[in-house]
């Protein structure tokens, strides 16, 4: 998916000025750093195509290892660009599949010969000789045979040319686990609890999702003559660090490829962000000093110290690799003043403006007043789970708010609540549907789309959830929630439609219906299916559509965070304190989403129900505040202004 918005960075590293050498000192393998997710992937897709030229023009095959997953989509798509262009042929490539699970059928959806074949190998005129994928139908007595005749396969057709990999959250490399040993070959695997909770997204949950996979091994991969590792997003930049930056480990399987004598990591900048030359740049080079880029450094100083703000002194800047900045600011003091001041001007009890009020040091202007405003919610709970505090506000305080829910969400309701509310109609005498229904839920057939009657239930429960969440706000969702229903979501599984202007339109007509002076729209791009980066990119080409019409011209956007990841406070332009009742009024509202409840449908890595996470979130982002030096609150909510 291409990241199109960017939010710009004030400051960093001086180019030019320390060589590359230098920069990139801490990193044991070679990583480039693209500014999106796009950029990398058409680096990466010219790559290969290069390569296939380059050995169709010497008459030889192009073995090519794959794998499959979220991060190479954008890749395929490239690829087969090329071919249609003409670029490229494919008629002496070789692929090998880096994985398959065991056991599953390769007609499945979940299958990795499935995905394989779908997102390339179906659309170029590859030779169907040329595909190698593992057989997981294969009896258990017949893999250890199988899995060596592969690696012969591949030694057979002169070795690997090129190995594209992505890594999972442990530094996984195909289903090669921690603990994996560098010189194990292809073979059967047993997948560990953490893999399996990952891929059960694919499968309908954990009970369904495979305990084994056939995976090459380390050393198959190492052999490889060339390896291209990427990764994209927030989500991947800790592993990118571990990978790249520490010791190699086996248990961070991905780490062996500093051993690699032809590597290269290609990331966007998400997943860059922990890596020293740029999380911590003072620590490398010479740097351009600008504001924010100093609260940057000043809250790295603080959490490194253990002082606010105002209690940093000299020794602390000087041993702590920060003299430059007192070289560029005079005086640390000066900077430590600046910086307090900075980050008190962030905090406001008024998100939509006070009116009447002094507005040159608040984040949002007095007037005009009230505001209209529209909250962009990607699915049906994003909007309390992520500025509930904030959403409360706006309301109480006056404003016209109205919420726009983008997705019906209605994937992530299970099977059994659909159950208990058609159970429940009928106990209430309102008609009896529950045999009729759960016949087409038991048609329901692993892999495939569900059916669109089941889907138009869940769509139903969740926007009876979010107005019932809408009123403990005090919102009237009869006129001002807006449930958009974007077609792009609505496939019925996992893997969703591309955006179309039909999708775009639809916002562009809210947009000017309602003509905000302000909008906040989810910024948090960790979700696990990537459906909050696909809906703010919509809402960012209707933005680019009604850009130019009058009403536009004071409007405001500010990104909020919550659900998988909160803003660092160095990026903080808003921070909305919130009361001890504030927080309770703000769980009762994510309360209202009953189906999301108890169990969480898919909660990444985190298994906690929602409003566990944001009161966790929120409550820690109000101690950092309070650390740092500035008064203590309950709970505090952030938000970026991204124009």
């Amino acid at each position: 998916m291409n990241k199109k918005y960017d939010i710009e960075q004030e400051g960093g590293l001086l180019a030019g000025v320390e060589p590359d050498e230098i920069i990139r000192r801490f990193e044991k393998l070679p990583v480039n750093i693209y500014p999106t997710e796009e950029e990398g992937a058409n680096y990466v897709a010219d790559t290969i195509v290069a390569g296939v030229n380059a050995t169709a023009a010497q008459g030889k095959p192009f073995v090519l290892g794959l794998t499959t997953g979220k991060s190479p989509v954008g890749i395929y798509r490239k690829l087969l660009a090329a071919y249609r262009a003409g670029k490229v042929s494919f008629e002496n490539v070789v692929v090998f599949s880096l994985d398959e699970f065991y056991p599953i059928a390769p007609e499945e959806r979940q299958s990795r010969n499935f995905r394989i074949r779908a997102e390339l190998t179906d659309h170029v005129n590859i030779k169907p000789q040329n595909i190698h994928i593992p057989n997981s139908k294969l009896k258990l007595e017949e893999l250890s045979s199988f899995c060596r005749d592969y690696e012969k396969t591949i030694k057979d057709c002169g070795g690997i040319d090129l190995m594209l990999l992505g890594t999972g959250a442990q530094g996984q490399l195909g289903f090669n686990e921690p603990g994996s040993f560098s010189n194990s070959l292809t073979r059967l695997v047993m997948l560990s609890a953490a893999t399996r909770k990952t891929q059960s997204n694919l499968f309908g949950g954990v009970e369904h999702t495979p305990t084994h996979a056939i995976s090459m091994g380390l050393q198959t991969i190492l052999a490889a003559r060339q390896i291209i590792l990427i990764a994209w997003g927030e989500e991947k930049s800790s592993i990118v660090k571990a990978t790249t930056e520490d010791a190699v480990s086996p248990f961070i399987p991905a780490s062996c490829l500093q051993q690699h004598a032809n590597i290269e990591m290609v990331i966007d900048k998400g997943a860059s962000e922990k890596l020293t030359r740029i999380c911590t740049p003072w620590l490398v080079g010479t740097c351009d000093w600008q504001p924010k880029f100093i609260r940057k450094a000043m809250l790295w100083l603080c959490n490194l110290t253990q002082k606010p703000v105002l209690k940093l002194t000299h020794e602390d800047y000087l041993e702590n690799g920060l003299g430059q900045l007192l070289e560029t600011v005079d005086g640390y003091y000066n900077i430590n003043i600046r910086v307090f001041n900075d980050f008190q001007h962030t905090i406001t009890g008024w998100p939509g403006g006070k009116p009447n009020a002094d507005d040159s040091t608040r984040p949002e202007k007095s007037v005009p007043f009230p505001k209209r405003i529209i909250i962009f919610s990607p699915h049906p709970d994003d909007d309390v789970i992520s500025m509930g505090g904030t959403f409360l506000r706006l309301v109480d305080q006056g404003h016209d708010v109205h919420v726009a829910y983008q997705t019906s969400g209605n994937i992530a309701v299970s099977d059994d609540v659909v159950r208990q509310n058609l159970d429940m109609i009928r106990e209430c005498g309102f008609g009896n549907h529950y045999d009729e229904i759960e016949k087409i839920i038991k048609s329901k057939k692993k892999g495939e789309p569900e059916p669109r009657e089941l889907l138009q239930l869940k769509g139903a429960i969740r926007r009876s959830e979010a107005r019932a969440a809408c009123c403990e706000i005090g919102l009237q969702p009869d006129t001002h929630a807006h449930f958009l229903n974007l077609p792009f979501y609505e496939t019925g599984g996992i893997t969703k439609g591309e955006v179309t202007d039909k999708d775009i339109n639809i916002i562009v007509e809210l947009l000017q219906s309602v003509k905000p002076h302000r909008i906040f729209a989810a910024g948090d791009l960790s979700d696990p299916h990537g459906t909050h980066r696909v809906c703010f990119e919509a809402l960012l080409q209707a933005v680019e559509k009604v850009k130019n019409e009058k009403w536009f011209a004071d409007c405001r956007l500010w990104m909020y965070r919550g659900a998988w990841q909160e803003w660092s406070l160095d990026m903080a332009d808003m921070a909305v304190p919130l009361s001890p009742e504030e927080v309770l009024r703000k769980r009762h509202a994510i309360y209202r989403h009953l189906s999301q409840k108890d169990i969480v449908p898919f909660p990444g890595d985190d298994a906690r129900e929602f409003w566990q996470r944001a009161e966790e979130r929120n409550a820690h982002t109000a101690q950092m505040y309070n650390k740092i030096g500035m008064a203590e609150y309950q709970a505090i909510e952030v938000f970026v202004r991204l124009f």
